[in-house]
């Protein structure tokens, strides 16, 4: 028996992604596979989300990159892949497919399938995989757990699953406690049931192969500061061995020879250096420079590159720009067109669903970025503000594509919005003002559940006005559709703003009388520069105003002129509000402190100028 037989006989390998819409509870059920699997210490301190170690993903609650970990179950090693669940990080789901064998889909007991259980379902079925169901949260008061179970069966059916896909096996969990159950009626107390499942359902890709040449497709990258550029994908393919000489094929099929440095694989949460690996397992590999996600590592003597890993295409592009304002390079230290190049060059590396653009010769300060959604964009900028950068960013645009007859098309989401029925009438009307055109409505006569098929033009703005109309008592879920014809022209409805006609710092007495005129955004003692946007007027039209005037002094003393003066606290946009808000000739300026927003044309004379031209 070979080294290679004698391995996969003792130990078998299977690799599975927990998949699902956002807030189902992938990252919980991640957490109670590993605490049952025993890779804790007895006195080790565990945080919820262990897998969500990212400081946004902690921040937002939300996962944003997909990451790895391993258990062991009897003599059955488990690679896990836990996914993000929000639709602007589709990217991270479509690109681990391929390196797994069995997906668990996540469905909560009461909301049943969501638009994004729609994606990730799709994307699995598409590469042949055999997803084993997972209704979560049954211990939910309002659980509707056989109508979701029809509901997903349909979903399937939807999607085409051929019968074995269809023959699906079903369980029934509370993440949050640890408990996997194969009927509703049979209790459980871990997650003995789901474990077995897997072992049972999942089978080993037809891709793998022990006895073949090398062969591994790079699915992920990482990066440690004492070994540099970290390579991690399936190995599809025979053996692999700490430094054994490679060749490394791009998507562009070029060839290059290299040295694996050094070789790792999972065990718990940590990569563990080891000398072999055999085909099957998911392995981090380091000391080859330049490597990228999409590689085929292939035997220097049989060299047979796989399939390029296919992202969908982005949606959305915003222009990132030199950061030109009067208070530029007074709070970032990374302000030029150079270093923020070198930024977004470095983020394609490992963010899959990002391109890049330099904007044309007259403008070449700056980049058109292209995402997958505002959320996945604002990502990027927060971790840029974080690392020092000073940005200015221009309104959110979608990408237009042209169909097989030369027309344009644009991008089409399904929303689905739950909120008190009493604002059903005031958030339907403005959405089919955004050309949205509604597909169903639930109601229970105290909140309605409304799914509309939109244009992402029509979204824009949309999330803020959303949670003004609702009182923050609405919830919106959204996830791309397809591409189709152009649906016309689309009012937003926004007011004009308040714009600062000098540079100084705000009054109280300044701004206690602008708050008739609109609702502000600064408080007192807040730089301004003149162009710089402070609040949202009254009239659709811009306002120019002094923010920073002072009460002029006399030597008379009258009752109650000098009474402190009480504002309406401002309204504080965060960094997503903002890109919502702005117009089509405003920006979003971001620096390590402030996110402000302000005219392209920050001076009064420049628009009027550019008005006249028009």
């Amino acid at each position: 028996m070979s080294e290679k037989e004698k391995f996969s006989a003792e130990q078998k390998i299977i690799n599975i992604a927990v998949i699902a819409h956002v807030d189902v509870g992938k990252s919980t059920l991640v957490d109670a596979l590993l605490k049952q699997s025993n890779i804790f210490h007895q006195n080790q301190v565990i945080v919820e989300q262990i897998m969500d170690n990212n400081d946004q993903e902690r921040q937002r609650g939300i996962t944003i990159y997909s990451k790895n970990c391993s258990i062991m179950h009897g003599n059955t090693k488990i690679n896990i892949i836990d996914t993000p669940g929000h639709a602007d990080f589709s990217s991270e789901v479509e690109r681990i497919m391929k390196t797994v064998d069995c997906v668990i889909l996540l469905v909560d007991s009461v909301e049943g399938p969501m638009p994004q259980t729609r994606f990730v379902l799709q994307k699995a079925l598409e590469h042949n995989l055999n997803p084993i169901l997972m209704i979560n949260k049954i211990d939910k008061k309002d659980q509707r757990i056989e109508e979701v179970k029809d509901e997903v069966l349909e979903l399937f059916m939807e999607l085409n699953a051929n019968d074995e896909q269809l023959e699906f096996p079903t369980l029934y969990g509370i993440t949050k406690q640890g408990i996997a159950q194969y009927e509703l009626n049979q209790s459980s107390e871990n997650l003995e049931p789901l474990f077995e499942t897997i072992i049972k359902h999942a089978k080993i890709s037809k891709l793998v192969k022990y006895n073949e040449p090398l062969q591994i497709q790079i699915s992920s990258l990482d990066y440690d500061s004492f070994i540099g550029r970290i390579g991690i994908g399936r190995l599809f393919q025979g053996t692999i061995s700490e430094g054994q000489e490679i060749i490394v094929v791009d998507d562009y099929d070029l060839k290059r020879k290299a040295k694996v440095k050094y070789l790792f694989v999972y065990q718990g949460l940590k990569r563990v250096a080891v000398k072999n690996a055999v085909a099957g397992d998911i392995v981090c590999i380091a000391g080859i420079e330049n490597i990228t996600i999409g590689n085929t590592i292939c035997d220097k003597d049989n060299v047979v590159p796989m399939e390029p890993i296919t992202i969908q295409a982005p949606t959305m592009s915003m222009n990132f720009l030199v950061n030109n304002s009067p208070f530029s390079g007074t709070e970032g230290k990374l302000v030029t067109s150079n270093k923020i190049k070198e930024r977004l060059t470095r983020e394609l590396e490992t963010n899959v669903g990002l391109k890049i653009e330099q904007l044309s010769e007259s403008n070449a300060d700056g980049f058109k970025v292209f995402g997958r959604g505002e959320l996945h964009l604002s990502v990027l900028i927060e971790n840029m503000r974080r690392e020092g950068f000073e940005l200015g960013i221009s309104k959110p645009e979608v990408v237009f594509k042209k169909d097989e007859k030369g027309h344009t098309t644009e991008p089409v989401e399904e929303i689905i919005l739950n909120h008190p029925t009493e604002y059903s009438s005031t958030v339907i009307n403005n959405l089919n003002l955004r050309k949205g055109i509604m597909t169903n409505m639930d109601s229970d006569n105290v909140r309605d559940k409304i799914i509309f098929h939109i244009p992402t033009r029509g979204l824009i703005g949309f999330g803020h006005q959303y949670v003004n109309i609702t009182r923050g008592t609405g919830v919106m879920v959204r996830s791309f559709l397809t591409y189709e014809p152009l649906k016309g022209e689309i009012n937003n409805n926004r007011n004009g703003v308040l714009v600062s006609m000098i540079t100084g710092t705000t009054l109280p007495y300044a701004l206690n009388s602008l708050e008739e005129r609109g609702t502000l955004f600064v408080k007192p003692q807040t730089k301004v520069y003149e162009g710089m946007i402070i609040g949202l007027s009254n009239r659709d039209k811009d306002l120019d105003v002094n923010p920073c005037k002072a009460k002029k002094l006399t030597n008379t003393r009258s009752s109650g002129n000098d009474e402190a003066v009480r504002l309406t606290p401002p309204t504080i946009f965060s960094l997503e509000e903002s890109l919502e808000f702005i117009a089509s000739d405003e920006l979003v300026e971001v620096t390590p402190q402030n996110i402000r927003m302000r005219k392209k044309l920050l001076t009064e004379n420049e628009r009027k100028q550019n008005r006249n031209r028009k």
